[in-house]
């Protein structure tokens, strides 16, 4: 199992992409969260395994890609206390 922390920059709040990452994470059975930052960025945090967590960011950019700037990753410890993919604040 991997742990990827995610930084989404662009036009990414106010769009639907928390609710799409949601959809996604769920469909390539991933758990975590997903959840607007005061900046203006969106922040993932998707464990699961790596071809699955680039399947689910490959949908995103496929999605959102005129909306998405940048994406940030960085490689995480997992946390075996998420056992879901959901959206928080």
């Amino acid at each position: 199992m991997l742990a990827r922390h995610i930084i989404f920059t662009g036009t990414v709040q106010g769009v639907g992409f928390r609710f799409a990452t949601l959809r996604y994470a769920r469909r390539h059975d991933l758990t975590g969260f997903v959840r607007n930052q005061p900046d203006g960025t969106v922040e993932m945090f998707a464990q699961g395994e790596g071809e699955d967590i680039d399947a689910c960011l490959a949908d995103l950019k496929d999605y959102f890609g005129d909306y998405i700037r940048d994406v940030k990753i960085t490689d995480q410890p997992p946390d075996s206390a998420l056992r879901d993919f959901q959206i928080t604040h």
